[in-house]
């Protein structure tokens, strides 16, 4: 499906229907932001989340994860289109626990095959297990949320719309697209002091060298992904 800025809807490429996003702001704040723009900030988060880049055929992986279930993985592909993938072990579109290859590779509807074949028969990894199909014994990453970048606009995987409308889930509310996209701040500032400014906040710092210290460490991981 299709993104559509000025209605607030994704349309669907395959069937025509539609699919209202204006419930969710994060949405909107991605699909926003110019893609050079998102891997930038991808690029930081799995910097500060310790995880190493991975270069798999045509494209590269990062990812976020919290330590407690909930990730995001992006994959931007050499050809300027991007697949993202976001998970709550505990809303209703884990399927994992469930162990359903046929509805999990059902969430992928829509997307190109080409896109898809970054997750499928892959090596398993921390934010992404593996779900396997018992009768051929193909497999592919498990996800909550599917999404996709076509080189212009973004869209919601048609397959997992069609879930959530037939099981009568909240698509955006149980694939914890907006926990799981938080860390990048998308329509938001998104520096060195914005995010020192967050972890004051949050309690973070005991004193003010403790503070100075984090804030030289986040701008040097933003160093390292500055054009």
């Amino acid at each position: 499906m299709s993104d559509d800025t000025t209605t607030g809807t994704t349309t669907s490429a395959t069937t025509g229907t539609t699919f209202d996003t204006t419930t969710e702001p994060v949405w909107g704040a991605l699909t926003a932001t110019p893609l050079a723009e998102v891997r930038r900030r991808a690029a930081v988060v799995d910097d500060l989340t310790g995880i190493t880049p991975v270069t798999v055929p045509g494209a590269q992986r990062l990812a976020w994860n919290d330590g407690g279930g909930q990730s995001a993985v992006w994959y931007f592909a050499e050809d300027g289109r991007a697949l993202l993938l976001t998970f709550d072990h505990e809303a209703d579109l884990n399927l994992y626990g469930e162990d359903e290859f046929g509805p999990q590779e059902s969430f992928y509807g829509g997307v190109p095959e080409s896109l898809v074949a970054l997750v499928r028969d892959r090596p398993e990894n921390y934010e992404s297990l593996n779900l396997t199909d018992p009768d051929t014994g193909r497999t592919i990453h498990y996800a909550g949320g599917v999404f996709w970048y076509d080189g212009t606009r973004w869209h919601v995987a048609d397959g997992l719309v069609a879930y959530c409308r037939e099981e009568e889930v909240d698509l955006f509310g149980e694939s914890g697209f907006s926990y799981c996209l938080s860390p990048y701040r998308f329509g938001e500032d998104f520096t060195p002091e914005a995010l020192a400014a967050l972890r004051e906040k949050n309690g973070r710092y005991g004193s003010d060298e403790e503070r100075a210290e984090d804030l030289a460490a986040l701008r040097a991981a933003f160093a390292r992904h500055t054009a």
